[in-house]
């Protein structure tokens, strides 16, 4: 099963009976919020869910090449990722344990 926006917005306007308009505005606030935090460098944790973090990758002298459409371009040494951890409770849940 797949969890898209339009299936999150109607299963917690079902649950919470908000208007779904309502919880489409929060969800879009929401990430909006979360972006600019990352795009700053920052961290977001949910407890009992996952962290999102920014890490800076230093690919070193020789950063190797990246392909896309079928050209060849040379890689940036520096980047950046954003990291997804999952928290011990859902490791715990995902390896069947209580």
């Amino acid at each position: 099963m797949s969890l898209n926006k339009n299936k999150m917005v109607r299963e917690i306007g079902r649950r919470t009976r908000l208007k779904n308009r309502d919880v489409q505005l929060v969800l879009e606030a929401l990430v909006d919020v979360w972006t600019e935090e990352l795009v700053a460098g920052g961290r977001i944790e949910l407890e009992n869910f996952l962290v999102l973090e920014v890490k800076d990758l230093d690919r070193g002298e020789h950063p190797g090449y990246l392909q896309s459409g079928g050209n060849q371009y040379k890689a940036p040494r520096y980047a950046k990722r954003v990291i997804v951890k999952a928290s011990k409770s859902i490791r715990a849940k995902l390896k069947g344990e209580k």
